[in-house]
C-alpha cells in the first residue's frame, strides 16, 4: 500500500487533469567536483592574514600533549571540599557495609547501623587528613618560592 497516492513508486507524480505523467526518475546525485571548505575565510579587505593565532590548534601530538599538561591542575594543589569527604565516606562506609555483610555474617540492619556511624565518623576525619595535608603542601611551595626568590636575589 503506497502512503502517498499522488506519488508513484516509479517516479511518476499524478497530475489532476490528465492523470498519471512521468517524471525523469533520478538514480544518485552527482558528484561534487570541488571540495567544501574545511575553513573560514580568515584576512582582511586589505589582503592581511593572521596565519597562527594563539587558539589555535596544536600542530601535532607532541604540542597537543604539552598544552594538556600546562592546563591541568594538580589536585593536591585545591583546597579540600566537605563535599568531596562525604563522597569519599560514602565509598568507605559502603565498602564497609558489604564487608560486614559478606565476611562477617552480619545481619543487613546491623550492618547500615554500623555503617552510618562510620559514615558520621569518615566525614569529619576525611576532611580533617585532607585540610591538614594541603596546608602542609601550601607552606612547603611557599617555602619553595621564598628560597628560590632569595636565591635569585644572592646571584645579582
Amino acid at each position: 500500500m503506497n502512503p502517498f497516492p499522488w506519488v508513484d513508486p516509479l517516479g511518476a507524480t499524478l497530475d489532476r487533469v490528465s492523470g498519471w505523467r512521468n517524471v525523469a526518475i533520478h538514480s544518485a546525485p552527482m558528484a561534487q567536483t570541488r571540495k567544501k571548505r574545511r575553513r573560514k575565510h580568515r584576512g582582511t579587505q586589505g589582503g592581511s592574514i593572521d596565519r597562527r593565532r594563539t587558539g589555535a590548534r596544536p600542530r601535532n601530538r607532541q604540542e597537543a600533549r604539552a598544552r594538556a599538561k600546562k592546563q591541568m591542575v594538580d589536585r593536591r594543589d585545591v583546597r579540600p571540599t566537605w563535599r568531596s569527604s562525604v563522597n569519599r565516606a560514602l565509598i568507605a562506609a559502603g565498602i564497609f557495609v558489604a564487608l560486614l555483610i559478606l565476611l562477617f555474617g552480619q545481619k543487613p540492619l546491623q550492618a547500615l547501623g554500623l555503617g552510618v556511624f562510620m559514615l558520621a565518623f569518615y566525614i569529619p576525619m576525611g576532611y580533617g587528613i585532607d585540610l591538614f595535608l594541603y596546608n602542609r603542601r601550601r607552606a612547603q611551595r611557599q617555602r619553595a618560592a621564598q628560597e628560590a626568590k632569595a636565591s635569585r636575589r644572592g646571584s645579582q
